[in-house]
């Protein structure tokens, strides 16, 4: 599994950080609030990937960010998103919502469905400047628009085809050398991505339901060997000019994220 420094490493969901604090059942792939170990800091510029599913009529009240570009990914659900640039957005599965807080922002994340949890991914990545100026992003990508191919949903800010509006077309600006690509890939179907920068993350969508212990559901291979079941994760090192191949190897469509980070 290994060529030229290239290595995979699991990061399995039984070892995930994870917390069920009744309104939000979240899990942390590296050390975030009350869960802490030293060997998952960070990775590259990605600092934060949480899983979370927050209960209905309740989320994450008023909090202020800095220097940090932080989106989320809608598994399901409706995430109301509240800030102090005056946004305000209801963000469904899909959608992808940026905050690049720079200088400082506030903002709520709330769950406005009396009746359904919201499942969602809450990343952070660090800027690759200081003292931006805060800015919101939101884009929207379909179900038809991931399937069997890696759609790239998340791409620096100058790279071709990103746009710095609002509300557009094409990735989710980032002020990072950090690109996000999701799939949503049919049984026996392969998709490839080659490596700009060195590192990578490859992480399984636990979309089948709420799970602390060793991956169930959907499985993707990797390079015809590593195999990850929902809510497990590799690391890719090594990984500038390496390509992975993603294999579902399940019995049903699996939801995945590759990370490529230049830094």
């Amino acid at each position: 599994m290994s060529a030229s420094g290239f290595k995979l490493v699991p990061r399995p969901n039984s070892e995930r950080g994870n917390a069920d604090h009744g309104w939000l059942k979240t899990f942390h792939t590296f050390s975030f609030a009350n869960y802490w170990d030293p060997r998952f800091q960070s990775f590259g510029a990605l600092r934060v990937i949480n899983e979370d599913r927050v209960e209905a009529s309740t989320g994450f009240g008023t909090h202020p960010h800095r220097e940090m570009e932080i989106f989320s990914y809608i598994v399901a659900g409706e995430l109301e998103h509240k800030d102090s640039m005056g946004n305000l957005e209801i963000m469904k599965r899909g959608d992808v919502q940026m905050t690049s807080a720079g200088t400082g922002i506030r903002h709520s994340e709330w769950n406005r469905n009396p009746e359904k949890e919201v499942h969602f991914l809450q990343i952070w990545v660090q800027p690759n400047l200081s003292r931006l100026e805060p800015k919101y992003f939101s884009r929207h990508f379909t179900d038809a628009e991931k399937t069997d191919t890696l759609l790239e949903i998340v791409a620096p800010v100058g790279q071709e085809g990103v746009s710095e509006e609002r509300s557009g077309s094409g990735p989710t600006p980032i002020h990072s050398l950090v690109s996000l690509h999701a799939s949503i890939l049919t049984p026996g179907k392969t998709v490839s991505h080659t490596f700009k920068g060195s590192k990578g993350y490859v992480h399984l969508v636990q979309t089948s339901g709420y799970n602390t212990g060793v991956g169930k559901g959907n499985r993707i291979q990797l390079n015809g060997g590593l195999e990850l079941g929902e809510g497990d994760g590799s690391f890719v090192f090594g990984a500038a000019g390496q390509e992975v191949k993603i294999e579902n190897v399940g019995t049903t469509k699996a939801e995945l994220l590759v990370f490529d980070m230049q830094e």
